[in-house]
C-alpha cells in the first residue's frame, strides 16, 4: 500500500465533468484506490464519493492505492490532477 499528497491544480476544481474522468483514470487500475481530504476518505472509482469530497483547487489530499498496480496509479491520479 502506497499514498501520496498531491495538490488539486486542476483549473475548475474537481467539479463534475472533472470528476468523472478522474474516475475513468482510476478505474484503469486493478489496485483498490482511495482520496482522503478532510478526515473523510472514499473511493477513487465511485463517481458519487468523489463528488461527496468537493475539492477546490490549490488544496491537498492524500492518494492511496494498494495493489499491483499501486505505483502506477498513484502517478497517473497526480498526473491527471496536476494538469492545468
Amino acid at each position: 500500500m502506497k499514498s501520496k499528497e498531491v495538490t488539486i491544480e486542476l483549473a475548475s476544481g474537481l467539479e463534475a465533468r472533472p470528476v468523472a474522468m478522474l474516475v475513468q483514470v482510476a478505474s484503469q487500475y486493478e489496485s483498490r484506490i482511495y482520496m482522503e481530504y478532510a478526515n473523510k476518505k472514499v473511493n477513487a472509482k465511485s463517481i458519487m464519493g468523489m463528488m461527496s469530497l468537493v475539492l477546490p483547487v490549490g488544496e491537498k489530499v492524500v492518494v492511496t492505492a494498494d495493489g499491483t498496480d499501486e505505483d502506477t496509479a498513484i502517478a497517473s491520479i497526480e498526473k491527471y490532477l496536476s494538469a492545468e
